[in-house]
């Protein structure tokens, strides 16, 4: 019969300690206060004496049943590269300095807007890019969420906006105002809300635009890749790859390449600047051709190679390859591997 005492005290105990949990402390809620009227006497009494200089006014508070929501202002986010906002400015505009690669930046600049009303599907009620600025038509930033079919459900927002680019004088900077000109909703449009949506509508075209620099530094890599091996001569006149790139930085950036290409890199001989490396051809499947993700096969046999780095005829670095009976590879084989290794720069967006 007294196994139950154990465990009651041990739920008592539990209970107790997470109260503060269950139970929410408002006992100082400004709801639970009201005005009460002073004490009466009664008659035939006197009233007890209150020194005016301690009088205390009494709290006069009202019960609101409906809760205030309060939302902070939404902050300009400088997430692509280059972006900053000044302090204290009150507009939703923000700055981009004009990153490597970026020839025309207000250019660059409609193109992460254009991206942004694309993806709302909508398009432009005024366009005057030569002017700096452009009026979208209607769309909502926000959509509502799909719910159960028996819930009602509201209509979404819809806001216009104008965007205005502007570029300093230096052309090395340029900035984007975002401005709600009109808006369609059943939510009241306060001061409050109407700066969240000029921001979240100048959000997107922040992120929209380190998306499309993401996509041109790809880019770069690869045009870099390509232009960093030519085909030419090396001092012995052997067909050979050419560089710009100085000899201790080919040995060490070439051999990585080569390890990431199905080459095995066996040895890295800096006295002679030569590199044995041993070429496995990839398999292809089925499932590559499907994912469109086929392997590059070099235009060589499996087998070891070594490849010799010299100084060129000129200011440029050579590259040569020699079979494993010692033998140059000649300049058609050698043609169809600069082809081979273009394409896999290309592919892996490498650079040598």
């Amino acid at each position: 019969m007294q196994y139950w005492i154990p465990k009651s005290l041990v739920l008592g105990i539990a209970v107790s300690l997470s109260g503060c949990s269950i139970f929410t402390n408002d006992a100082h809620h400004e709801r639970n206060y009201r005005a009460n009227a002073p004490v009466k006497v009664p008659e035939g009494l006197e009233k007890p004496y209150r020194d005016p200089e301690f009088a205390m006014p009494v709290g006069q508070y009202e019960n609101t049943p409906e809760p205030v929501s309060y939302r902070a202002p939404q902050q300009v986010l400088t997430v692509a590269q280059g972006s900053w906002v000044e302090q204290g400015e009150e507009a939703a505009r923000i700055f981009f300095d004009k990153n490597d690669g970026i020839d025309d930046l207000p250019q660059f600049i409609w193109r992460a807007v254009d991206g942004v009303i694309a993806l709302h599907e909508a398009g432009y009620e005024v366009e005057n890019k030569a002017q700096g600025t452009v009026t979208t038509t209607w769309y909502s930033l926000i959509k509502p969420k799909d719910g159960w079919f028996w819930e009602e459900s509201k209509a979404p927002a819809k806001q216009k906006f104008t965007f205005t680019v502007e570029q300093k004088a230096h052309q090395r900077t340029a900035s984007v105002l975002a401005e709600l000109v009109d808006y369609q909703g059943e939510e009241a449009l306060t001061p409050l809300l109407k700066r969240h949506l000029e921001v979240r509508a100048l959000n997107e075209v922040v992120s929209e635009f380190d998306y499309q620099y993401r996509l041109l530094q790809v880019e770069l890599r690869k045009r870099q890749g390509v232009l960093a091996l030519e085909l030419g001569f090396d001092k012995a006149g052997n067909s050979a790859l050419l560089t710009e790139k100085g000899q201790q930085a080919v040995l060490d950036r070439f051999s990585n390449f080569l390890e990431r290409s199905n080459f095995t890199v066996v040895r890295v001989d800096r006295e002679k600047q030569e590199v044995l490396v041993r070429y496995e051809a990839p398999e292809s499947s089925v499932w590559d051709s499907i994912w469109g993700e086929e392997a590059v096969v070099l235009p060589i046999e499996n087998g070891d190679y070594t490849i010799s780095v010299a100084e060129a005829q000129d200011t440029r670095t050579s590259i040569t390859w020699k079979d494993g009976q010692g033998n140059v590879l000649d300049a058609n084989t050698m043609n169809n591997l600069h082809q081979a290794l273009i394409e896999l720069l290309r592919q892996k967006g490498l650079t040598i």
